[in-house]
């Protein structure tokens, strides 16, 4: 009797494990960590009245930035896209698209479940730049989308070849976002691509925390996205600032 009783014992032990693992799947507690587990992302664009002045593409010719932005933007879905198909296991992409719109910022793509057909959507019926740059206005709309997120990983990529022309500089709302978005345990991290300006322009925001890199041309752009999309963004890669 003592013997069949021992043998029983791995078996119950390897039983209760199993019922424990389709509990704890089933659980809410397991659907509040997976939907952490995704990333949300607010990308704001430049669609200032610079945006029409021309830089190099990469087959060397001029065109208006942002006819070049356009397509920096098609890249960007398509790195996303790429990621939360094919990483192991699958990401949950949140994403919404912030333009400029006068003095004031516009959610042309609402932040949601991610659409990339959306964003192209957008891209093509874009007729081009005919706005300000209210740059902290912009900023500050994206990061209330992402305040609300459930996701831990949260990011704002910022595509801009200006400075702030209107409403508070995002060096007076940067560490604002920063102060309130750690309250609730979860950064928001903030990637500024200069596109055609002096990154040095920025150089405050560095000091907040905020990831900054220059593209004088097309390629340059090119590359300094897939460099924060690749490190910063999809492979959470960036720590928060210290403080």
């Amino acid at each position: 009797m003592h013997s069949r009783s021992t043998n029983l014992r791995p078996m119950l032990r390897a039983f209760f494990a199993l019922a424990a693992t389709v509990l704890l799947a089933s659980s809410p507690l397991a659907s509040v960590a997976a939907d952490e587990d995704g990333v949300a992302l607010a990308i704001v664009y430049d669609t200032s009245g610079s945006m029409k002045d021309p830089v190099r593409t990469t087959g060397g010719q001029p065109a208006a930035k942002w006819i070049i932005g356009n397509r920096a933007l098609q890249q960007i879905v398509n790195r996303v896209e790429h990621f939360a198909t094919n990483a192991t296991p699958p990401k949950t992409i949140h994403a919404g698209l912030y333009v400029f719109r006068g003095t004031g910022a516009a959610e042309a793509v609402k932040f949601g479940p991610f659409q990339p057909q959306a964003i192209r959507d957008w891209v093509k019926s874009y007729r081009g730049p005919d706005s300000g740059t209210p740059l902290g206005v912009t900023i500050e709309a994206a990061s209330r989308a992402l305040m609300n997120s459930k996701f831990t990983a949260k990011h704002i990529l910022v595509v801009t070849d200006g400075i702030n022309t209107s409403g508070p500089d995002p060096v007076v709302v940067v560490p604002k976002i920063n102060k309130a978005s750690e309250s609730k345990g979860s950064p928001i991290f903030i990637h500024f691509v200069a596109f055609d300006i002096d990154a040095k322009v920025f150089a405050p925001l560095k000091k907040a925390g905020v990831t900054v890199v220059g593209a004088a041309d097309e390629k340059q752009l090119g590359q300094q996205l897939e460099f924060i999309l690749e490190e910063k963004i999809l492979l959470e890669k960036e720590a928060p600032a210290k403080k």
